[in-house]
């Protein structure tokens, strides 16, 4: 097994309107998360265009980072982070996306964290733009339907890159933007909401909407990588795709191209936009298939080729399978259409099938695809944890860790450039999907429950201390 490369990042990974909280401190504005109410497997989140007394938003605190930073961070240091993966809250920069002045208190937060990191030696990387798009441009424009967040988003990104040159070197624009090609994509990714919508499980869709918005962020994440390189040389600028691999069921070869389909749509048309500078071949014929007219302006095209990222980013968690036979399980955790269950592999309690060795497979395919740098930046079980005496023993993650870390030193075997890892919710944080506390990634623990309850004490799991043994050994130690 080849070794990790000197200087590789190992860390973990986090994002603000799931870990921040101070929803309403320091001037910060509400965020589409924030109008999220909390949710489980069986009742999915509602979201509501006010903030309603008697329903529970579990993104207002969250792990209320914000006032725990500087103890959080001390504990990434001590497991040995080298790389702290993290987002900005947009609302604590420009409350409703259109203020002429960003708000120095929010700014001053983020500057704070970033010497507290410095502090530790820790590399921040920072995604501009997480899931947390100020709300008040999904009630005016309906979010990225309209043009006119390109111009929003490059001035907020742009603020960040002149007031954090040389403490930020590694950006990411979006997180999982390929989320938009999917319906739950909609409020989540785009900020889109459209009238029927009343949950985040069941949005109304308007696909021509979605893929417009879409084009939408891709040139405002083109423009951002651009502005980036003139403000700061040394910066370096990444996608971030939720890479939802899929294998074919059968070898009919009916199963063989729908399988081939998904994985273009899903996972290929955003990074090959933001990897290649333009819209792949398959583009035109899923637009005739979907009814999408693209919208484009005179030199959007040059635009794309000009932004192009200098590494790829991507979560990974699970694979799927694909077949038109219906009477084929289907996985409890279906985002994604015909996703099927895969015989072969085990399942988390929410339905998550585990595949180490679909990373492997992830890895060679991307590289083979673009042949620049990646970046696992989200991987992690979701997990019930129990406190027994003040500890918390959790060896099945850290066997789903295990068999991932060494899935990457086999892809970095057979030639991939990988850059480094950083394991989603290295501390306990707030599930997107369901809102959940009780859904747990962390290798830290935090003390509070789905209602918001508890002291918020910090404690180590098992799978600190292996993790630490991890990065202390450069990936060599993973037993």
């Amino acid at each position: 097994m080849m070794a990790f490369k000197d200087g590789f990042l190992w860390g973990g990974a986090t994002a603000a309107n799931q870990y921040e909280g101070g929803w309403n401190e320091g001037g910060k504005g509400e965020s589409v998360a924030d109008h999220l109410s909390s949710g489980n497997v069986s009742h999915p989140r509602l979201i509501t265009k006010t903030i309603e007394d008697d329903l529970y938003y579990p993104n207002h605190i969250a792990s209320d980072f914000f006032h725990h930073y500087k103890e959080d961070i001390a504990l990434f240091a001590e497991m040995g982070f080298k790389v702290f993966r993290m987002s900005i809250a947009w609302t604590r920069i420009f409350p409703t996306g259109e203020e002429l002045e960003p708000n120095e208190e929010g700014l001053k937060f983020y500057d704070d964290v970033f010497d507290e990191l410095k502090k530790y030696g820790i590399e921040p990387l920072v995604t501009i733009s997480h899931y947390e798009m100020p709300f008040a441009l999904t009630e005016k424009y309906n979010g990225w339907a309209s043009r006119k967040l390109v111009d929003l988003y490059l001035k907020y990104a742009t603020t960040l890159f002149e007031r954090y040159k040389g403490k930020v070197k590694y950006w990411l624009t979006f997180n999982e933007i390929n989320c938009g090609c999917l319906s739950l994509g909609n409020y989540m990714s785009l900020g889109i909401l459209n009238g029927q919508t009343r949950d985040f499980t069941n949005q109304e869709d308007d696909v021509q909407l979605r893929y417009q918005g879409l084009h939408h962020q891709f040139i405002a994440s083109a423009l951002a990588v651009e502005a980036c390189h003139n403000i700061d040389p040394d910066a370096k600028v990444g996608c971030m795709i939720a890479m939802m691999p899929s294998y074919a069921y059968t070898c009919n070869p009916i199963d063989v191209l729908g399988n081939q389909k998904n994985m273009r749509t899903l996972n290929y048309y955003c990074g090959d936009v933001q990897v290649r500078g333009k819209y792949p071949s398959f583009s035109k014929r899923l637009w005739n298939e979907l009814g999408v007219e693209l919208e484009m302006q005179p030199g959007d095209e040059e635009i794309l080729m000009n932004g192009k990222v200098d590494f790829f980013s991507f979560s990974y968690y699970q694979t799927s399978c694909f077949t038109e036979d219906d009477s084929v399980d289907s996985t409890s955790a279906n985002l994604i259409a015909n996703a099927k269950r895969n015989p072969y592999l085990k399942e988390s309690a929410w339905g998550w099938q585990i595949d180490p060795n679909g990373l492997r497979v992830t890895l060679n395919e991307l590289y083979d695809r673009y042949e620049i740098p990646l970046m696992v930046v989200e991987n992690g079980l979701g997990a019930y944890d129990t406190v027994e005496s003040g500890q918390i023993h959790d060896p099945y993650r850290i066997e789903y860790l295990r068999e991932h870390i060494k899935a990457m030193s086999e892809a970095i075997d057979d030639g991939v450039d990988l850059m480094g890892y950083t394991p989603w919710g290295c501390i306990d944080i707030v599930s997107a999907s369901t809102g959940e506390m009780a859904k747990r990634y962390g290798m830290i623990y935090v003390d509070s429950n789905d209602n918001g309850e508890g002291s918020f004490a910090r404690m180590k799991k098992d799978s600190f201390y292996w993790y630490k043994k991890v990065i202390e050994s450069n990936g060599k130690d993973i037993d």
